[in-house]
Protein backbone atom coordinates (compact mmCIF):
# COMPACT_ATOMS: atom_id res chain seq x y z
CA UNK A 1 0.00 0.00 0.00
CA UNK A 2 1.33 3.52 -0.71
CA UNK A 3 -0.91 4.91 1.89
CA UNK A 4 -2.39 3.64 4.94
CA UNK A 5 -4.44 5.76 7.06
CA UNK A 6 -5.71 3.68 10.70
CA UNK A 7 -7.70 5.84 13.39
CA UNK A 8 -6.66 9.25 12.24
CA UNK A 9 -7.80 11.91 14.83
CA UNK A 10 -7.34 15.64 14.64
CA UNK A 11 -8.96 17.95 17.08
CA UNK A 12 -9.27 21.99 17.25
CA UNK A 13 -10.26 22.57 20.93
CA UNK A 14 -13.90 20.64 21.39
CA UNK A 15 -14.23 20.43 17.26
CA UNK A 16 -13.37 17.25 16.15
CA UNK A 17 -11.89 17.95 12.30
CA UNK A 18 -11.19 14.52 11.79
CA UNK A 19 -12.80 11.63 13.63
CA UNK A 20 -11.32 8.63 13.52
CA UNK A 21 -10.82 7.54 10.17
CA UNK A 22 -9.30 4.48 8.34
CA UNK A 23 -8.59 3.81 4.40
CA UNK A 24 -5.92 2.70 2.45
CA UNK A 25 -4.71 3.28 -1.40
CA UNK A 26 -2.90 1.08 -3.79
CA UNK A 27 0.06 2.30 -6.25
CA UNK A 28 -1.76 3.04 -9.75
CA UNK A 29 -4.79 4.32 -8.14
CA UNK A 30 -5.71 7.43 -8.75
CA UNK A 31 -8.41 8.29 -5.67
CA UNK A 32 -10.85 11.71 -5.42
CA UNK A 33 -11.60 13.12 -1.49
CA UNK A 34 -14.68 14.46 -1.44
CA UNK A 35 -16.46 16.59 1.06
CA UNK A 36 -18.44 20.15 2.02
CA UNK A 37 -16.14 23.16 2.92
CA UNK A 38 -14.61 22.14 6.59
CA UNK A 39 -15.30 18.69 6.64
CA UNK A 40 -11.52 17.72 7.24
CA UNK A 41 -9.98 17.13 3.50
CA UNK A 42 -7.19 19.38 3.78
CA UNK A 43 -6.04 18.58 7.27
CA UNK A 44 -6.39 15.31 6.75
CA UNK A 45 -4.24 15.65 4.07
CA UNK A 46 -1.55 17.96 5.94
CA UNK A 47 -1.44 14.76 8.63
CA UNK A 48 -0.78 12.64 5.71
CA UNK A 49 2.17 14.82 4.35
CA UNK A 50 3.27 15.97 7.95
CA UNK A 51 2.98 19.38 7.82
CA UNK A 52 0.86 18.86 10.62
CA UNK A 53 1.07 16.33 13.74
CA UNK A 54 -2.37 13.84 14.32
CA UNK A 55 -3.52 13.63 17.90
CA UNK A 56 -4.16 9.96 17.44
CA UNK A 57 -4.00 7.42 14.44
CA UNK A 58 -1.30 6.32 12.37
CA UNK A 59 -0.17 7.38 8.43
CA UNK A 60 2.32 5.55 6.55
CA UNK A 61 3.64 6.54 2.76
CA UNK A 62 5.40 3.72 1.31
CA UNK A 63 5.47 1.62 4.35
CA UNK A 64 7.19 4.92 5.84
CA UNK A 65 5.48 6.44 9.27
CA UNK A 66 5.07 9.99 9.04
CA UNK A 67 5.37 10.72 12.87
CA UNK A 68 8.37 8.76 12.75
CA UNK A 69 10.59 9.79 9.79
CA UNK A 70 8.33 13.01 8.16
CA UNK A 71 11.79 13.98 6.77
CA UNK A 72 11.97 10.59 4.36
CA UNK A 73 7.97 10.63 3.90
CA UNK A 74 8.08 14.04 2.35
CA UNK A 75 10.81 12.71 0.07
CA UNK A 76 8.11 9.95 -1.25
CA UNK A 77 5.46 12.87 -1.43
CA UNK A 78 4.65 15.68 -4.01
CA UNK A 79 2.06 17.91 -2.38
CA UNK A 80 0.17 21.00 -3.50
CA UNK A 81 -1.33 22.60 -0.90
CA UNK A 82 -5.02 24.45 -1.38
CA UNK A 83 -3.52 27.71 -0.46
CA UNK A 84 -0.40 27.01 -3.14
CA UNK A 85 2.40 29.34 -1.42
CA UNK A 86 4.91 30.14 -3.94
CA UNK A 87 7.68 33.03 -3.68
CA UNK A 88 5.92 35.75 -6.08
CA UNK A 89 9.39 37.70 -6.93
CA UNK A 90 10.97 34.68 -8.11
CA UNK A 91 11.39 33.54 -11.90
CA UNK A 92 9.19 30.27 -13.02
CA UNK A 93 12.91 28.69 -13.60
CA UNK A 94 14.19 30.44 -10.38
CA UNK A 95 11.85 28.95 -8.24
CA UNK A 96 11.57 25.32 -9.50
CA UNK A 97 15.67 25.57 -9.42
CA UNK A 98 15.24 25.96 -5.82
CA UNK A 99 13.00 23.40 -5.46
CA UNK A 100 14.83 21.05 -6.93
CA UNK A 101 17.57 21.81 -4.85
CA UNK A 102 15.93 21.24 -1.40
CA UNK A 103 14.98 17.53 -3.41
CA UNK A 104 18.82 17.19 -3.65
CA UNK A 105 18.04 16.25 -7.86
CA UNK A 106 20.93 15.67 -9.52
CA UNK A 107 20.31 16.75 -13.28
CA UNK A 108 17.88 19.69 -11.62
CA UNK A 109 18.32 21.30 -15.31
CA UNK A 110 16.38 18.18 -16.92
CA UNK A 111 13.65 17.71 -14.43
CA UNK A 112 13.31 21.95 -14.53
CA UNK A 113 12.51 21.29 -18.28
CA UNK A 114 10.59 18.49 -17.79
CA UNK A 115 8.15 19.41 -15.29
CA UNK A 116 7.87 22.75 -17.02
CA UNK A 117 6.59 21.03 -20.42
CA UNK A 118 4.38 18.11 -18.21
CA UNK A 119 2.01 21.05 -16.86
CA UNK A 120 2.47 23.37 -19.81
CA UNK A 121 4.30 26.22 -18.44
CA UNK A 122 6.53 26.57 -21.59
CA UNK A 123 5.07 29.88 -22.95
CA UNK A 124 5.90 31.32 -18.98
CA UNK A 125 8.48 30.20 -18.14
CA UNK A 126 10.74 33.13 -18.28
CA UNK A 127 7.85 35.36 -16.47
CA UNK A 128 8.00 35.95 -12.90
CA UNK A 129 5.77 34.14 -10.77
CA UNK A 130 3.58 37.71 -9.29
CA UNK A 131 3.06 38.16 -13.15
CA UNK A 132 1.61 34.84 -13.79
CA UNK A 133 -2.36 34.57 -13.87
CA UNK A 134 -4.31 32.19 -10.61
CA UNK A 135 -4.03 29.08 -13.43
CA UNK A 136 -0.36 29.59 -14.19
CA UNK A 137 0.78 30.14 -10.77
CA UNK A 138 -0.94 26.91 -9.92
CA UNK A 139 0.31 25.21 -12.32
CA UNK A 140 4.04 26.27 -10.85
CA UNK A 141 2.75 24.56 -7.54
CA UNK A 142 1.89 21.20 -9.91
CA UNK A 143 5.16 21.61 -11.65
CA UNK A 144 7.02 22.03 -8.14
CA UNK A 145 5.42 18.85 -6.45
CA UNK A 146 6.17 16.84 -9.77
CA UNK A 147 9.53 17.77 -9.98
CA UNK A 148 11.61 15.06 -7.97
CA UNK A 149 9.17 12.70 -9.46
CA UNK A 150 7.61 11.29 -6.29
CA UNK A 151 5.67 7.86 -5.67
CA UNK A 152 2.78 9.59 -4.36
CA UNK A 153 0.81 12.89 -5.44
CA UNK A 154 -1.22 15.03 -2.59
CA UNK A 155 -3.07 17.25 -4.71
CA UNK A 156 -5.69 19.63 -2.72
CA UNK A 157 -7.78 21.38 -5.17
CA UNK A 158 -5.56 21.54 -8.22
CA UNK A 159 -7.43 22.06 -10.82
CA UNK A 160 -8.62 26.07 -8.82
CA UNK A 161 -8.55 28.89 -11.39
CA UNK A 162 -7.82 26.81 -14.45
CA UNK A 163 -10.12 27.44 -17.58
CA UNK A 164 -11.96 24.95 -19.16
CA UNK A 165 -9.17 24.30 -21.25
CA UNK A 166 -6.31 24.25 -18.58
CA UNK A 167 -8.64 22.32 -16.66
CA UNK A 168 -8.39 19.04 -19.35
CA UNK A 169 -4.71 19.66 -19.68
CA UNK A 170 -3.76 18.90 -15.80
CA UNK A 171 -6.36 16.62 -15.90
CA UNK A 172 -4.63 14.39 -18.54
CA UNK A 173 -1.37 15.33 -16.67
CA UNK A 174 -3.16 13.68 -13.17
CA UNK A 175 -4.38 10.83 -15.54
CA UNK A 176 -0.84 9.99 -16.82
CA UNK A 177 0.94 10.14 -13.52
CA UNK A 178 -1.98 7.63 -11.98
CA UNK A 179 -0.12 5.10 -14.25
CA UNK A 180 2.92 5.10 -12.24
CA UNK A 181 2.22 6.65 -8.81
CA UNK A 182 -0.45 7.06 -6.15
CA UNK A 183 -2.61 10.02 -6.43
CA UNK A 184 -4.99 11.67 -4.14
CA UNK A 185 -6.80 14.36 -4.59
CA UNK A 186 -9.53 16.74 -3.79
CA UNK A 187 -12.03 19.05 -6.03
CA UNK A 188 -14.73 20.84 -5.80
CA UNK A 189 -15.38 20.46 -9.58
CA UNK A 190 -17.70 16.50 -9.07
CA UNK A 191 -16.94 16.21 -13.05
CA UNK A 192 -13.62 16.35 -12.92
CA UNK A 193 -13.61 13.51 -10.15
CA UNK A 194 -15.71 11.17 -12.81
CA UNK A 195 -13.34 12.11 -15.22
CA UNK A 196 -10.24 11.34 -13.84
CA UNK A 197 -11.09 8.85 -10.64
CA UNK A 198 -12.27 5.42 -10.32
CA UNK A 199 -12.69 5.37 -6.83
CA UNK A 200 -13.92 8.16 -4.53
CA UNK A 201 -13.60 8.93 -0.74
CA UNK A 202 -16.11 11.23 0.96
CA UNK A 203 -15.83 12.66 3.91
CA UNK A 204 -18.62 14.82 6.01
CA UNK A 205 -17.95 16.46 9.45
CA UNK A 206 -14.60 14.26 10.13
CA UNK A 207 -15.98 11.19 9.33
CA UNK A 208 -16.02 8.93 6.10
CA UNK A 209 -19.27 8.57 4.73
CA UNK A 210 -18.20 6.15 1.71
CA UNK A 211 -15.43 5.09 -0.07
CA UNK A 212 -15.84 2.88 -2.86
CA UNK A 213 -15.61 2.51 -6.54
CA UNK A 214 -16.98 5.23 -8.40
CA UNK A 215 -19.12 2.88 -10.30
CA UNK A 216 -20.16 0.87 -7.30
CA UNK A 217 -21.85 4.25 -5.91
CA UNK A 218 -23.35 5.31 -8.99
CA UNK A 219 -25.13 1.68 -9.09
CA UNK A 220 -26.22 1.24 -5.34
CA UNK A 221 -29.79 1.66 -4.31
CA UNK A 222 -31.11 4.84 -3.93
CA UNK A 223 -34.16 6.38 -3.19
CA UNK A 224 -34.52 8.06 -6.45
CA UNK A 225 -33.63 7.55 -9.86
CA UNK A 226 -33.63 9.72 -13.35
CA UNK A 227 -35.34 9.39 -16.30
CA UNK A 228 -34.57 11.47 -18.93
CA UNK A 229 -36.86 11.56 -21.75
CA UNK A 230 -36.96 14.10 -25.17
CA UNK A 231 -40.01 14.48 -27.23
CA UNK A 232 -40.25 15.58 -31.10
CA UNK A 233 -43.27 18.30 -30.05
CA UNK A 234 -43.10 20.54 -27.22
CA UNK A 235 -44.87 19.28 -24.37
CA UNK A 236 -46.73 20.98 -21.14
CA UNK A 237 -45.33 19.45 -17.97
CA UNK A 238 -48.22 19.74 -16.02
CA UNK A 239 -48.83 16.24 -18.35
CA UNK A 240 -45.56 15.03 -16.67
CA UNK A 241 -45.93 15.91 -13.33
CA UNK A 242 -49.55 14.66 -13.53
CA UNK A 243 -47.90 11.25 -13.97
CA UNK A 244 -48.36 9.53 -10.07
CA UNK A 245 -44.83 7.96 -10.74
CA UNK A 246 -43.07 11.33 -10.97
CA UNK A 247 -41.52 13.31 -8.03
CA UNK A 248 -39.96 15.62 -10.09
CA UNK A 249 -39.67 17.39 -13.10
CA UNK A 250 -36.26 19.31 -14.35
CA UNK A 251 -37.12 21.35 -17.64
CA UNK A 252 -33.84 21.48 -19.90
CA UNK A 253 -36.46 22.97 -22.87
CA UNK A 254 -39.98 22.78 -23.93
CA UNK A 255 -38.89 19.06 -25.21
CA UNK A 256 -35.92 17.85 -23.38
CA UNK A 257 -36.80 17.16 -19.60
CA UNK A 258 -35.45 15.25 -16.63
CA UNK A 259 -37.70 12.96 -14.28
CA UNK A 260 -36.84 12.04 -10.53
CA UNK A 261 -39.05 9.03 -9.57
CA UNK A 262 -38.80 5.84 -7.20
CA UNK A 263 -39.91 3.41 -10.15
CA UNK A 264 -37.70 4.42 -13.28
CA UNK A 265 -40.27 0.87 -15.22
CA UNK A 266 -43.32 2.44 -14.08
CA UNK A 267 -42.67 5.81 -15.07
CA UNK A 268 -41.11 5.01 -18.33
CA UNK A 269 -44.84 2.99 -19.00
CA UNK A 270 -46.51 6.20 -17.94
CA UNK A 271 -44.44 8.32 -20.05
CA UNK A 272 -45.67 5.57 -23.59
CA UNK A 273 -48.98 5.46 -22.26
CA UNK A 274 -48.81 9.68 -22.31
CA UNK A 275 -47.89 9.47 -25.82
CA UNK A 276 -50.36 6.94 -27.28
CA UNK A 277 -53.09 9.08 -25.03
CA UNK A 278 -51.50 12.94 -26.76
CA UNK A 279 -50.88 12.06 -29.78
CA UNK A 280 -46.82 12.48 -28.79
CA UNK A 281 -43.44 10.96 -30.37
CA UNK A 282 -40.40 10.06 -27.67
CA UNK A 283 -37.01 10.68 -29.91
CA UNK A 284 -35.08 9.53 -26.37
CA UNK A 285 -35.98 7.59 -22.91
CA UNK A 286 -33.30 6.29 -20.94
CA UNK A 287 -32.73 5.79 -17.56
CA UNK A 288 -29.65 7.61 -15.98
CA UNK A 289 -26.85 6.48 -13.63
CA UNK A 290 -26.91 8.21 -10.36
CA UNK A 291 -24.33 11.12 -10.28
CA UNK A 292 -21.85 11.90 -8.30
CA UNK A 293 -23.38 15.25 -7.47
CA UNK A 294 -26.76 13.61 -6.18
CA UNK A 295 -24.54 10.96 -4.20
CA UNK A 296 -22.44 13.60 -2.49
CA UNK A 297 -25.50 15.91 -1.73
CA UNK A 298 -27.44 12.30 -0.22
CA UNK A 299 -24.21 11.88 1.76
CA UNK A 300 -23.40 15.23 3.00
CA UNK A 301 -27.12 16.62 3.29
Amino acid sequence: MSIVVEGLLKNYGAQKAVNDISFSINKGEIVGFLGPNGAGKSTTMKMITGYIASDAGRAQVCGIDVSVDPINVKKKIGYLPEANPLYLDMYVREYLDFIAGVHKIVDKKKAIEDAIVLTGLTVEAKKKISQLSKGYKQRVGLAAALIHDPEVLILDEPTSGLDPNQIIEIRNVIKAQGKNKTVLFSSHILQEVEAICDRVIIINKGKIVADDQLKNLQNSKSDQFQVRVSFQENVNVELIEYLSAVVSVNIFSATDFLIATNDPDKVRKQLLELTIANDLNIISLQTESNSLENIFRELTK
